[in-house]
């Protein structure tokens, strides 16, 4: 049976004393005709005699924040979706019933109140209330006003607490969709068209990762939960519509730490006749926009380092990255048993799936090179064997025409000159399902429909994807992506 606190049984005890007089504990709709950044905006200007004599009338909605009472008048602030407004009340203005109201209700109550704007002795905005309307009643007192919800883990699963109490919270649940209107705007305004492809799929294809595996009973079919989004694009170039994007949810049954979620949103963008270096081109205009037009600034603070994201961007050969920080030339023809020995030199251990020239190059990269790479940079040149869905680098076979965006250590982009060869598109495909046998778990499927859209013949196109929540993350200077998702992934309590 469920146990109540003191504070909970004197509410619900509250709660039957509303029923008594015949209203509604949880209330009804209302019309208002204002909120507290209007008031603000409108009658911060006024002086206290300006206010006075106008006595403009607002009818406004809150929850109740803090209460200071002292005798037959007090105070209140409460809280809507813009912030907080200071209420007068005084039993001469609204009468015994309504004030015995204010006098019972509690922290965390919906309320509403008409009154007229003005201004205390010390200058602060006010309502002058002249009526007093109960909506809700809180069965559960809100946390400690100075502390709100100290334990983190507390925060993300009680989000609706979190909002309540955080006003950062709150700032980022507002400005995360103004982010990603401004990027629908940006691409809308090239000329892209936003389209909308399955969530469910039959085979792993786009990226390397594992899946959320499901089963659709009607066709007693396993399915999958995408994780990337790029082959029904693809197949929507080769049906002639040249340039498409889509921003959706993408999962992948991974670890979770400060940078990842498993169900996470992405954008990913395709346009016919455009190549690697146009990519790069959209890519920092479109970061360089979203500065400009949502926050109005080029540099944030993120996870200990100030980045700058005007000028041009740095761009640079993964080849030539490693060399700069370990003096080794993976440009040069070298045999598997050479990388082997470099990689052992220099205590990388090589699984079996990943003894090829290639496969170490990147891990090469990614001990020495990814976390050093903090102000905005375009690496390029990826080998071929970490780069399924990607054209070779006509100049050097063994690379291929892709690049990753990686600003403050962290990858935050990764493009490609697309593939459409499928001949080639096949040999990778089959190459991937060899990785598999070797452990690799993450391989690729064969998706025989697509290689067939390429037979029909897709036109040359670049193509990039986004992680939005980590770009979120960045722009709001927030170091866990739990903070810019607003129910990322829990453990359930016991």
């Amino acid at each position: 049976m469920r146990e109540f606190t003191e504070q909970e049984l004197v509410r619900r005890e509250k709660c039957e004393n509303l029923r008594n007089l015949g209203m509604d504990p949880f209330g009804h709709s209302i019309n208002l005709t204002s909120n507290s950044k209007e008031i603000k905006d409108k009658y911060e200007s006024f002086t206290k005699e300006e206010l006075e004599s106008s006595k403009n009338e607002v009818t406004i909605a809150g929850r109740i924040m803090n209460k200071r009472r002292s005798g037959k008048a007090g105070f209140m602030d409460i809280q809507d979706k813009f912030g907080n407004i200071q209420i007068y009340i005084s039993i001469s203005d609204v009468g015994e019933a309504e004030y015995e109201l204010y006098k019972n209700c509690d922290l965390g109550d919906i309320i509403a109140i008409t009154g007229w704007v003005c201004k205390t002795n010390t200058g602060a905005l006010t309502v002058h209330a002249t009526k007093y309307i109960h909506l809700v009643k809180a069965l559960k007192p809100l946390p400690e006003k100075f502390h709100g919800l100290t334990d983190i883990e507390e925060r993300y699963r009680r989000r609706y607490v979190d909002l309540i109490m955080n006003d950062k919270a709150k700032e980022i649940a507002f400005i995360r969709p103004k982010i990603i209107r401004c990027i629908q705007n940006f691409m809308d305004n090239r000329g892209f068209v936003e389209v909308e492809t399955p969530i469910l799929t039959t085979l792993l294809t786009g990226a390397a990762a594992r899946p959320f595996a499901t089963h659709h009973n009607t066709l007693d079919l396993d399915m999958y939960l995408r994780i990337a989004l790029e082959l029904p694009l693809k197949r929507l170039l080769v049906g002639g519509m040249e340039a498409v994007y889509e921003i959706g949810r993408t999962f992948r049954n991974e670890g979770m730490d400060p940078k990842h979620n498993p169900e996470f949103t992405m954008m990913e963008a395709y346009l016919a006749y455009s190549d690697l270096e146009d990519m790069m081109d959209l890519t920092e205009d479109m970061y360089q926009t979203i500065a400009r037009d949502v926050f109005g600034k080029m540099t944030y603070n993120w996870c200990g380092n100030e980045i700058h994201l005007d000028g041009k961007w740095k761009r640079i050969s993964m080849t030539d990255a490693i060399k700069e920080k370990t003096g080794i030339d993976f440009k040069k023809e070298m045999s598997v048993e050479e990388a082997l020995d470099l990689a052992k030199e220099h205590n990388i251990p090589v699984e079996e799936h990943q003894k090829s020239v290639g496969h170490i190059i990147n891990l090469f990269f990614e001990k020495y090179v990814e976390e050093t790479l903090i102000e905005p940079t375009f690496l390029y040149g990826h080998p071929i064997e970490i780069s399924p869905l990607t054209k070779k680098d006509p100049e050097d076979p063994r690379f291929t025409q892709r690049f990753e965006l990686f600003i403050g250590g962290k990858e935050f982009a990764n493009a490609y000159t697309e593939l459409n060869d499928p001949i080639d598109q096949l040999e990778r495909f089959e190459s991937q399902l060899k990785e598999r046998d070797l452990g690799n778990d993450e391989a690729n499927d064969i998706d025989m429909d697509f290689i067939e859209a390429l037979e029909y013949g897709m036109p040359p196109a670049g193509g990039i994807g986004y992680g939005i929540d980590r770009l979120v993350m960045l722009f709001t200077e927030s170091e866990s992506i739990r903070d810019v998702i607003l129910f990322p992934t829990m453990k359930p309590k016991d």
